[in-house]
Order: structure tokens, then C-alpha cells, then sequence
């Protein structure tokens, strides 16, 4: 079984302006908030924003701490003089160590990359209010689908543009937009400690990742999963229980059922008219 994943960078870009620019406007204001990291995925976000909504009315805020790789640094100029982007820079790092300091628990490792994604996401909900503005999610399909986020920390955002894209697809679309060479081909981080890369963390490439979702999300058989693939059966079953697992990270918190209709259950509301 072939699995291909290729896509039309015009057409699907199209499409994700096109939610950008009318969910902005049935919300009654005018800009989005971003955090900008250097990364790929905020890099497209953002060129994204600005193509739907123009320059002044995306503020993008760039947010590292000490842990943050020098390379993204220099990558982050490069992404705001090449595609002409409005961004103010703040270390967060002493605001990391008051909360580290403070905490009941002191903090290891992962609880303190969790602290710094939801101390980002903090800092643009605060600029998001001071500027009537929503804030805009930089996170992708294959990270959603495992859970690879933090919740209520970068999966803490109004909308989220990519959110139905897979890492390999953003490539291409990174492609399309000529985005720098620097940019797409350094391993995906978010540079929460020292040496940290997202492949190094989920044990396999965005490549095998990518191929193993796809499949499940047309509910393929395991077994078949792994002879198309290439990827050991077990694997495949990781994966799929990294699915299981995270759904949480997803929803909005579970409420008993107890009135005629439920917020979240069947008392929906429409996320986007138009």
C-alpha cells in the first residue's frame, strides 16, 4: 500500500487563510498574537497571518529562555527581516525560575519545560487582551494527535491554523513559501532543555510518524500498518496508544451529564459562520 501524504501547497494554504481571515472577523476584531520561535511551524503560521490579515495586524512575540538554541536566535532575525513581520522579543527566563522557586514541588525536567510553554502562553494572552486581539496556535497535526504538547501551554490558543496539517506536509508548504533552507532542515526543537530535539523525544522520525497517523486515521489494521510502513508492530501499537492517551489534551474538560443539554456534548455552537 502506497501512502502518500503529498498535498498542494496552493490549495491548502488557500483554505487555511481563508479560516484565518474569517474566524478573525466573525470574532469582531481585527489581529492575532503568535509566539514566533524560529521554528518551522510558528515560521509558516505567521507568513500565513500576515498574507490573511496584513503586517500590522499580527504581532508576533518572541519568547526564549535560556535553554533556547543559539541557532533559533539567529533564525528568529532571519524569518522577521525576510518576510517583513512585526515581533518583540522578551527572555522569559527569570520568570521561569520565580515559578520554578515558588512551586510546591520542585520542578524536574519535563514539569519545567511545561512551565516555560505555559508561561509563553501566558505572556501572549495578556498582549492578546492589550491588543483586542486572538492568539494564534502554531502547532501541528502529527503533534496533536500524540499529544505532544503542553496542555493549557501552547495547546493553550483561540485557533489553530495547522492543526489538520501533518509535520511532512508543512514542509512542503515551508517549500512553497520560501522559507529559508536553514530554517526547514534543522531538527525540529522547542528547545526546552539542552540537547532537546521533538524526534529525540517521540523515539522516531516525522517520516515514520507521519505514515503510521495517516493510517490510522483511515482505521488501517495494524499489522497492515507495519508491513506498509516498514515500522515493527509495536511501534505502530505505541503509537496509537500515544493517541489513546492524549485525547485529553484535546477536549475541554469532561462534565457529567445532568441537565437536558450539555455544554461540549449537545449543546454545541458553531466555531465559524460564513
Amino acid at each position: 500500500m502506497d501512502i502518500d501524504l503529498s498535498i498542494d501547497p496552493k490549495e491548502v494554504t488557500t483554505i487555511i487563510k481563508d479560516f484565518i481571515k474569517t474566524y478573525v472577523k466573525n470574532s469582531g476584531v481585527k489581529s492575532v498574537v503568535l509566539g514566533l520561535s524560529g521554528g518551522i511551524d510558528s515560521a509558516v503560521t505567521a507568513i500565513l497571518c500576515r498574507d490573511s490579515l496584513g503586517k500590522k495586524n499580527v504581532f508576533c512575540l518572541y519568547l526564549p529562555d535560556e535553554t533556547t538554541p543559539e541557532k533559533d536566535r539567529k533564525d528568529i532575525d532571519i524569518i522577521i527581516k525576510n518576510f517583513d513581520l512585526y515581533c518583540e522579543k522578551k527572555d522569559i527566563s527569570d520568570v521561569v525560575k520565580t515559578i520554578s522557586k515558588n512551586s510546591v514541588i520542585k520542578p524536574d525536567r519535563f514539569a519545567l519545560a511545561n512551565i516555560k510553554a505555559r508561561t509563553r502562553m501566558i505572556l501572549l494572552f495578556e498582549y492578546a487582551n492589550m491588543k483586542s486581539s486572538l492568539v494564534c496556535g502554531t502547532s501541528n497535526k502529527s503533534e496533536i494527535l500524540v499529544g505532544y504538547f503542553t496542555k493549557y501551554g501552547d495547546g493553550g490558543v483561540d485557533i489553530m491554523p495547522l492543526g489538520d496539517i501533518y509535520k511532512t506536509q508543512i514542509w512542503e508548504i515551508a517549500k512553497y513559501l520560501k522559507i529559508p533552507k536553514s530554517v526547514i532542515s534543522k531538527s525540529p526543537s522547542g528547545g526546552l532543555w539542552h540537547g532537546q530535539t521533538d524526534e529525540g523525544e517521540l523515539k522516531i522520525f516525522y517520516e515514520q510518524l507521519d505514515k503510521i497517523l495517516a493510517c490510522l486515521e483511515k482505521k488501517i489494521d495494524i499489522s497492515e500498518i507495519s508491513l506498509s510502513t516498514g515500522v515493527k508492530k509495536n511501534e505502530v501499537l505505541r503509537i496509537k496508544k500515544m493517541r489513546i492517551k492524549n485525547q485529553h489534551k484535546s477536549r475541554a474538560p469532561l462534565i457529567p451529564k445532568v441537565g437536558i443539554r450539555t455544554p461540549g456534548y449537545d449543546w454545541r455552537s458553531p466555531v465559524v459562520e460564513g
